[in-house]
């Protein structure tokens, strides 16, 4: 198999499922016991979490566990309504979101709220200068993603934290970093994020496990869930701990190598690009600044002519996000590229283990694909 869909989900790393394995048979107390077995877990699990806030950049105590990036993101968005929702009835986010942003969005508008939706250029960037037209004195929220998960687009969230808390001190930004987190290079404690959104199975660990930064300038958030009073009161609920080990030992493990396997990454995407671009009948998509995420189209063949013809070969790619099964790409659209452009696209996905073989391997299912189109 030759694998091109890590924005889906990625393989997990040999130290993400030693701990998961660890954590399911020697370390399975409940943190919350008062025994020793217990006391033992509990201290498994502040490891684990110092782990992933060391490869976040973040303070310790301000990370939280959840069940992945979707849940962290509804948390961020309902969450900063609930505690702001008397202050203002404004929020901006973008055309390009997550479903798990834009779906929350939807219901918001449902209950009264006014959303703007930014728009990307061509590319699929999101300017500066758009977000400082939206921002308004009702403004209580703003979510813009930092990588896009199917073009690749890097969006400036440092100066777009710094740009909203100029012009509306009292406003909460969230980005959902699911995509940028141990790919770009950030630090929480310095990004300007009030919330940041990651997820464990994207960056080599389990699925089941993802995380909210809450910033200390944040002096209270509501909880996502309510009961026993895990995580410090914020997400009750015996914790997963298998997938949260397994979340942290890959957090540390890709994050050791991180700088390394990035350049690794851009390298290759450089080298399809090129080779893509020589062939007739392929189109490159969006800005693909990170180092790991391409879209690219073959008009004339639907997307899924391409994903079968590909698949024959063993080779996976995507039609976009995972998480939007079955309809056109919204993103593709919000660019306004032509109809036969977005109706024949596809993502291709790198990751760590991505290797110039595979890359040559793609390229030769992709002259089957335009072979078939003739």
């Amino acid at each position: 198999m030759i694998y091109f869909d890590n924005s889906a989900t990625t393989k997990p790393c040999r130290e993400a499922v030693e701990a998961v394995t660890q954590a399911l048979t020697s370390g399975w107390g409940n943190p919350s016991a008062l025994y020793t077995f217990g006391i033992e877990a509990a201290g498994q699990l502040r490891a684990c979490r110092a782990k992933v806030a060391s490869a976040l950049g973040a303070e310790p105590d301000r990370v939280f566990f959840t069940s992945g990036g979707t849940e962290a993101d509804n948390w961020a968005i309902f969450g900063t309504i609930k505690r702001m929702g008397k202050r203002g009835r404004h929020i901006v986010t973008t055309a390009v979101e997550h479903h798990a942003i834009l779906n929350c969005m939807k219901q918001l508008e449902a209950q009264g709220f006014q959303v703007t939706y930014l728009q990307p250029d061509k590319e699929g960037n999101i300017s500066l200068e758009s977000l400082r037209q939206a921002l308004r004195r009702d403004t209580i929220l703003v979510s813009i993603m930092m990588v896009n998960n199917e073009t690749g687009a890097v969006m400036p969230i440092s100066q777009m934290a710094k740009l909203t808390h100029k012009l509306c001190p009292e406003a909460y930004f969230h980005t959902d970093a699911v995509q940028g987190f141990l790919k770009i290079p950030f630090q929480a404690k310095t990004l300007g994020a009030d919330l940041i959104s990651i997820s464990s199975h994207k960056i080599h660990g389990p699925k089941g496990a993802g995380a909210l930064y809450i910033s200390p300038r944040l002096k209270s958030f509501p909880p996502i869930m309510l009961g026993g009073g895990q995580e410090n009161g914020y997400r009750s609920g015996t914790e997963a701990t298998p997938a949260i080990a397994g979340f942290a030992a890959a957090a540390a493990a890709v994050g050791s190598t991180f700088p390394v396997d990035t350049q690794q990454e851009k390298a290759l995407l450089h080298t399809l690009i090129g080779k893509l671009s020589a062939l007739d009948g392929v189109v490159i998509n969006g800005s693909h600044q990170a180092p790991h995420i391409l879209s690219i189209s073959i008009p004339g063949v639907p997307t899924q002519n391409t994903i079968n013809i590909l698949q024959e070969s063993g080779i996976c790619v995507s039609a976009g996000s995972a998480c939007a099964k079955g309809h056109r790409s919204h993103v593709l659209s919000a660019m306004y590229l032509p109809p036969e452009v977005i109706d024949s696209s596809i993502r291709v996905s790198l990751s760590r283990e991505t290797t110039r073989e595979e890359i040559d391997g793609l390229i030769r299912g992709i002259e089957a694909v335009l072979a078939w189109k003739k």
